[in-house]
């Protein structure tokens, strides 16, 4: 059998009722680098792939997915805050989070994004991505220069393809599957830059306790996971929200309130990703997106540790920089 081979770990998942089983981490991880190393066999491969799909995936699996993906990343600059972005391309409405990360950011604490949208959500103008340069947030084209743009500004995205292409390749056969994959869920945990807090978003709720669950094997310190806006790490301000993840490598596990007494959708019908933009300077007021940008960003310094996470988020945003007092 080829040192390369995939195939003893097929058997692992399919030898059938009673004599099947899930993979140990460290057999995950092994997976991870056989997956990674471009050698495995494709058959192999789109095998375990939805043989985990149809089990679903441990926290073991994914942990070890996670720790053998990390160690084939270059170095990158370790922010205070870890947020990933890899819902469908879009969020339910305009990605409001993403001013919530830029607040957070200009309150001391340096935010890096990661992420990826599928090639069609690039293409219609829909995705997160196309809304970066509205949130005045910086596109990194390389790991040195996020580390440089984290330095100064204290925020960036780093794109999938910039620091792992083995792992997008891995996303994209989707595209070929049909369905997602545990990809998807190792991504959101990834923590590239190894941040000691973590925002992650989900968009089925039992994907919460899994995430959660993967952060502590893989040692993370402080988390927060949330059922989000088209599965991103966006609050709903009218809903009550589950929050699931970690506080001092402690399980978290809380009700948040809903900040808004009406009812309705998240999504309200806006495409114009400039609205984001016109929210932050103050040219364009709406409760609502508002309320979205400081709940997020609540969460996101509550992970960081603040003591009155929403006093914080209030004033960070009366004093947010480019707004005339």
């Amino acid at each position: 059998m080829s040192a390369q081979s995939l195939a003893p770990y097929c058997r692992i998942l399919a030898r059938g009722p009673g004599r099947s089983r899930s993979f140990t981490q460290g057999e995950a991880a092994e997976v991870m680098r056989l997956m990674l190393s471009g050698q495995a066999e494709p058959e192999a491969l789109g095998a375990i792939l939805m043989l985990l799909r149809m089990k679903g995936e441990t926290a073991e699996e994914i942990a070890g997915f996670a720790e053998a993906a990390r160690e084939a990343l270059p170095q990158i600059p370790r922010p205070a805050l870890d947020w990933p972005s890899y819902a469908a391309g879009r969020t339910r409405g305009l990605p409001f989070f993403l001013l919530a990360a830029r607040l957070v950011a200009q309150g001391g604490h340096p935010v890096l994004l990661h992420g990826w949208n599928s090639e069609h959500h690039m293409a219609e103008g829909a995705s997160v991505r196309a809304a970066l340069p509205h949130a005045g947030i910086p596109v990194a084209g390389s790991v040195p220069e996020a580390g440089a743009l984290l330095a100064g500004s204290g925020i960036a995205y780093l794109p999938l393809e910039r620091f792992q292409p083995g792992l997008l390749d891995l996303l994209r056969l989707r595209d070929r599957l049909g369905v997602r994959s545990c990809i998807n869920t190792v991504l959101r945990v990834l923590n590239p830059a190894r941040a000691a807090a973590s925002v992650q978003g989900v968009f089925h709720p039992p994907y919460r306790e899994l995430q959660a669950d993967a952060g502590r094997l893989l040692g993370q310190q402080a988390l927060t996971v949330i059922k989000g806006g088209g599965g991103e790490f966006e609050r709903n301000p009218l809903k009550e929200i589950s929050l699931f993840g970690l506080r001092e490598g402690a399980p978290l596990d809380r009700l948040a309130p809903a900040r808004m007494a009406e009812t309705g959708r998240l999504n309200r019908g806006w495409s114009d990703p400039a609205l984001l933009a016109r929210l932050w300077s103050g040219d364009w007021a709406d409760d609502f997106s508002l309320q979205i940008v400081l709940g997020t960003a609540e969460l996101a310094l509550d992970t960081l540790g603040l003591a009155d996470p929403g006093a914080e988020a209030r004033r960070l945003w009366g004093a947010r920089a480019g707004v005339a007092a």
